[in-house]
């Protein structure tokens, strides 16, 4: 018995050695002052700059919000009743995608309202219905992909993506049938919740909140005319506008206190005055000071805080890590990390079978913030990509993303995860090739 444990703490030992010697061994061998290397780590760097300063503070911190909204104010039996694994088909996956398509938020984003949802019981495939439909179905894009490489590109990528939100989320179901049967059989046993808050508060709390985050995030349109273009025009007025709204609804509805509001108010216009042209700053003094008016409350407003509070410490490490990684290994949009983009464009040239899904896979890991994919895509096909692998790109790069996978996997697990992430990126890469195939 005394050899068996030794044998065993031997084992655990050299196990630790092996690992330090593998830290070591790499840290010793490091390329540091080789071009390809140091550029990586500035690209690795100055992506998660990037995404820090464009994305987290206006994309991720009201989507927080949100998602800790959905935990407390959505019952769990009015999400079971739309999305559960009982709801209709055609009801559950009919809100599963439009809900994300209203949102139009990049693949990092929706993930916490994905993780609201999912957690509060609805089914798997009305759920990974709403996860894809968000970053893919965004009518801008699809307008601006029209405009820019093609009606019948933009055609193609509007009606894949339309699908796909169903046949992944119908596909996931049946997959994991068992599971979702075993949630039916639960579903059955949660009671009623009793009346609270009227239903139409809970409406307009939620559309505030959303209007917030979309308005906030509305991208500049190709033209200087038009719908959208005026919208952008106007995004700013419309966010704080909705933030008075917000601030009137905590005031008369969740009964927070009228003098803490008012300094937060001045708060924020002092720093939109104090820092014009910079309205990410009053908008993280308002993010911020929702925090301070929240946190530490005994009654449903600090549950809001502290659900919000939850998926901020689950997720932004895992996006960070997952940026920082993507910028090392694929750089930004128009730089290289230490995968040259000149193996990327010449690997999806033609419309091969490994040409759409090569394309498919390359999207899946690349961070694609919202509108950026089509830029992307329009100097690959100046290279020589092919009309089959830019749709595979497309259909898949805006859906997934390397900080995303990470992120997935703590939510749904790793068998899941890869369920879904090969699901888009094969289905991404046979609509690629048939699409191809139709044009050619």
């Amino acid at each position: 018995m005394a050899h068996l444990t030794l044998d065993s703490g031997l084992r655990h030992e050299l196990r630790i050695f092996g690992l330090l010697a593998a830290v070591f061994a790499a840290v010793y061998f490091l390329p540091v002052g080789q071009p390809r290397f140091d550029g990586a780590v500035t690209e690795a760097l100055e992506l998660t700059r990037w995404y820090a300063r464009e994305h987290v503070v206006l994309c991720l911190l009201p989507a927080f919000w949100i998602a800790g909204a959905i935990a407390v104010f959505v019952s769990q039996a009015s999400v079971m009743r739309y999305l559960g694994p009982t709801a209709p088909k055609p009801l559950a996956y009919g809100v599963g995608s439009v809900s994300g398509t209203i949102l139009a938020v990049c693949s990092c984003t929706v993930l916490p309202l994905f993780s609201g949802i999912y957690r509060m019981g609805a089914g798997l495939g009305p759920a990974t219905a709403f996860l894809y439909s968000g970053p893919a179905i965004n009518v801008l894009a699809i307008v601006m992909t029209a405009k820019v490489l093609g009606v019948q590109l933009g055609l193609a990528r509007a009606v894949g993506a339309i699908a796909f939100s169903v046949v992944i989320g119908l596909l996931m179901a049946l997959i994991f049938r068992h599971e979702e049967r075993q949630k039916a059989a639960a579903a059955v046993a949660v009671p009623v919740p009793e009346a609270g808050r009227p239903l139409a508060q809970t409406a307009a709390f939620f559309a505030v909140l959303v209007g917030i985050l979309v308005f906030a995030n509305w991208g500049a349109a190709a033209q200087e005319t038009g719908f959208f273009a005026a919208v952008y025009s106007v995004k700013w007025v419309m966010t704080s506008t909705l933030g008075v709204v917000l601030a009137l609804m905590l005031w008369r509805w969740f009964r927070l206190e009228p003098l803490r509001i008012a300094t937060l108010a001045a708060a924020t216009v002092i720093t939109a005055v104090t820092l014009p042209g910079h309205p990410t700053w009053p908008f993280l003094v308002a993010v911020l000071g929702l925090a301070w008016l929240t946190a530490g409350r005994e009654d449903e407003a600090g549950e809001w805080f502290n659900q919000a509070w939850g998926y901020t410490k689950q997720i932004v490490p895992l996006l960070l890590g997952g940026v920082l990684a993507a910028g090392f290994l694929l750089g930004r949009p128009g730089h290289e990390g230490m995968i040259p983009s000149a193996w990327i464009s010449g690997l999806v040239g033609g419309n091969s079978i490994v040409a759409n899904l090569f394309a498919a896979v390359s999207g899946a890991f690349m961070y694609f913030a919202t509108l950026t994919e089509v830029p992307v895509v329009q100097g690959l096909v100046g290279s020589g990509m092919g009309p089959g692998p830019a749709l595979a790109l497309l259909l898949a790069g805006p859906a997934l993303s390397l900080p995303s996978m990470l992120v997935l996997n703590s939510i749904l697990g790793p068998k899941k995860t890869l369920t879904y992430i090969s699901l888009v990126v094969v289905m991404a890469a046979f609509t690629g090739w048939t699409f191809g195939l139709l044009v050619n």
